[in-house]
């Protein structure tokens, strides 16, 4: 392979892996010599199998740090660097096309016309602007929708394949025992259980093509359930983003979620019963200047403990979705708000109480303070999520992810749980939308 092009696909184990497998993965002008890892604790140091990888890679090809990028390109002779994962400012990106230039290597991203598999059936697809904005819950108001429709429904959910891949090619998920037969993540059961919970099937994996056409045997509507603020793997017939006005002006600065709105054909403008008007009419402006065909429409996002009694006057310990508070950089999130609302006495500090790797999570995101991030990328991390948790002078854990981590880890405090739903404030304009989608989409068996 000595007169292909070397490329180095820079990645956090997900979007990389789909570029490889429809872009690069069968160009005879290329050879991928690596991936790299970012992002995502203890996925570098593996291979991309050479099962999946294919007939070019008998070895299959390996991952590595990212912070080795200059060396890389060196070590390979690699000639073309390119970004593919998600949630990082503009600035971000730039810095690692310098990176790439001055060691003597072009830069690339690839677009989404580049990287969409076409479905045989309609697709509606959920994405978001930055992480934490509220895709899940938007994402189960429109299955409400089209189940409502009278539509068999596929979920298909950005990949998170961080175990081993050979397995995960085309996973299938209908029951919450499917998530141990899987050796799910508590990142992983996040955002499969609160589906599987309504009645849902969901897909994810690695191959995105032999999961489409999985899902496809299933369903009459694929719905497209993004992670982090990427775009769609499938071309959508309906795309749906939300914005988040807690961080207005960043649907204009980080990658790609700016692609996200400036493709958007429905933009939610979410959590507006907690956000100042000040930022609402920010975000909508920004929405206006970029992408006017858009209908933007607004909506609430209220939080409910599930036992409210919980937590009055007393001393708390919230845990949040882990990724919204790390690279999603948010300062709190439901969990939060709901023990203001409920009346805690005071919201501990669990940084004292940090054991193993939770320390370490703390060191990187310094904007944390008041909150626990829900780290759970494989069985160690979890264990020690659960030291920290114990190790707390803590009354009561308040649980703000979407799942019941009660359940997962060993603690030895009462937990309560913090639910929260889609609510717009004009009831139809989303339901319109679907169904004007589906009759111009594709035909519905």
């Amino acid at each position: 392979m000595a007169d292909r092009t070397k490329l180095i696909i820079l990645g956090a184990a997900g979007r990389d892996f789909h570029d490889f497998n429809v872009h690069w993965k069968n160009r005879d002008d290329i050879e991928v010599v690596c991936f790299t890892a970012t992002q995502i604790p203890d996925i570098q140091g593996r291979t991309y199998p050479a099962e999946l990888a294919g007939p070019k890679y008998p070895d299959g090809i390996p991952i590595v740090d990212e912070s080795r990028l200059e060396s890389l390109i060196t070590e390979h002779g690699a000639s073309l660097v390119t970004m593919a994962y998600s949630d990082v400012t503009h600035e971000h990106v730039m810095h690692l096309a310098a990176r790439a230039n001055a060691a003597g290597a072009a830069f690339c991203t690839l677009g989404a016309e580049q990287t969409m598999v076409r479905s045989t059936k309609p697709v509606i697809s959920i994405c978001a602007v930055r992480t934490g904005c509220g895709k899940s819950q938007a994402a189960r108001r429109v299955t409400r929708i089209l189940e409502g429709l009278g539509h068999r429904i596929a979920v298909i959910r950005h990949p998170m394949p961080y175990g081993d891949l050979t397995k995960q090619v085309c996973q299938r998920f209908a029951a919450v025992e499917d998530l141990d037969t899987h050796d799910c993540t508590i990142e992983e059961r996040e955002e499969y259980e609160p589906h599987i919970e309504a009645g849902n099937v969901v897909f994810a994996g690695v191959d995105y093509e032999q999961i489409l056409r999985a899902a496809e045997q299933e369903a009459d509507v694929i719905l497209w359930d993004g992670g982090n603020n990427d775009t769609p793997f499938y071309r959508p017939d309906l795309h749906i983003v939300v914005t988040d006005p807690h961080r207005a002006g960043h649907e204009l600065r980080y990658y790609p979620g700016e692609t996200n709105l400036r493709m958007a054909d429905m933009v939610i403008v979410n959590k507006v019963d907690t956000a100042p008007a000040e930022a609402i009419a920010v975000v909508e402006a920004n929405v206006e200047a970029v992408n006017p065909r858009a209908k933007c429409i607004r909506a609430n996002s209220p939080v409910k403990l599930d036992d409210p009694n919980a937590v009055r006057g007393k001393r708390v310990l919230v845990v949040e979705d882990g990724p919204t508070l790390t690279h999603g950089e948010m300062r709190f999130g439901a969990g939060h708000v709901a023990a203001k609302a409920g009346g805690a006495a005071e919201i501990i500090d669990p940084r004292p109480f940090a054991q193993g790797s939770i320390k370490g999570v703390y060191e990187k995101y310094d904007h944390l303070s008041d909150i626990l991030p829900a780290m759970g990328y494989g069985s160690r991390q979890m264990d020690e999520l659960a030291a920290t948790i114990n190790a707390s002078d803590a009354e009561v854990v308040v649980i703000g992810t979407p799942i019941d981590l009660g359940r997962l880890l060993d603690l030895d405090k009462p937990s309560v749980r913090v639910g929260y739903e889609l609510e717009e404030l004009d009831g139809s304009a989303l339901p319109a939308a679907i169904e004007a989608a589906l009759g111009s989409g594709a035909a519905v068996d």
